[in-house]
């Protein structure tokens, strides 16, 4: 990608009078050497697959560890039958990002966004929004182009994988994708994008990935459900007008710094964090791990 800043890729829109996620298209079809529909058509197919895996979900199935498995079904259940604290738009992103946790802990097919272990977070804000409010394909592919965006100066500037900088890298860098992603559904602009990007990053600072028994399970599943529940949070407080104080490729930076600062222990290695928990502990020597 030549971008290696958001404020770089608002900066290119506003002198060439055109939006975010046509940037990043553009940059794409300049990177891959690829035409338009090309570029488009692959997206497309990525959208399809994370439509395909919400409509794929089986409530019954669990991984192998035994794990997770059917909370997704519990949420939604809940969510038809009770009333909600969070209400019943909110419910359903929750059930989702459990739902396409569940599903790579199953080993179904899904799109890493940026990575499996935060497959949940972007399909769970964009699948209940484009099924309610019957938003088009294509506006939902300009939106995967911003999360593009974002996910790729993160990659650049800091890292994505919970190996390098803990779990703020994965669902952290999701839930900034997912919060700019929205504010462009939304018909928020350029610097409404990267200032939710920015505050979504922000909250999740410091999120250590501490897999329990080494899985991609626990507390990885349930964590999807945050950084998607931060990200409509964000999008909402971007489209009222709040900013970050910290500027956003400056936010990323800091992840990367807090991510290079974590112990060992708290970067995947299921050493430290809730992974070292007795009862963590017991579920490893109960598995073999």
């Amino acid at each position: 990608m030549a971008y290696q800043s958001l404020q770089e890729i608002v900066e290119t829109g506003n002198d060439r009078e055109i939006p975010f996620w046509k940037v990043v298209l553009l940059d794409d079809m300049n990177d891959r050497s690829v035409t338009e529909v090309e570029s488009m058509d692959t997206m497309k197919k990525m959208w399809d697959a994370m439509l395909e895996a919400s409509d794929q979900y089986e409530g019954t199935l669990l991984s192998q560890s035994r794990l997770v498995g059917g909370m997704g079904t519990q949420m939604e259940e809940y969510r038809k039958t009770q009333d909600p604290l969070c209400g019943s738009f909110m419910a359903k992103v929750i059930s989702q990002a459990l739902q396409m946790g569940e599903s790579n802990a199953c080993m179904k097919r899904i799109v890493a966004a940026p990575t499996a272990g935060a497959c949940g977070v972007l399909p769970a804000v964009l699948i209940p929004l484009y099924r309610e409010k019957k938003i088009p394909d294509e506006k939902v592919l300009e939106a995967l182009y911003v999360a593009a965006g974002i996910g790729q100066v993160i990659a650049a500037r800091a890292f994505i994988a919970g190996a390098a900088g803990g779990c703020q890298a994965e669902i952290g860098s999701a839930s900034s994708m997912a919060a700019g992603a929205l504010v462009h559904l939304r018909g928020g602009n350029s610097e409404q994008i990267i200032q939710a990007a920015a505050m979504a990053l922000k909250n999740l600072l410091g999120l250590v990935c501490d897999p329990v028994a080494g899985l991609v399970e626990v507390p990885c599943v349930k964590r999807n459900v945050i950084g998607a529940v931060n990200a409509l949070s964000c999008a909402d407080m971007a489209l009222a007008g709040i900013s970050s104080r910290i500027p956003p490729d400056q936010v990323i930076d800091a992840m990367k710094e807090i991510g290079e600062s974590m112990h060992v222990s708290l970067r995947e290695t299921g050493e430290g964090g809730v992974a070292n928990t007795p009862a963590a502990k017991e579920i490893a020597q109960k598995l073999g791990m």
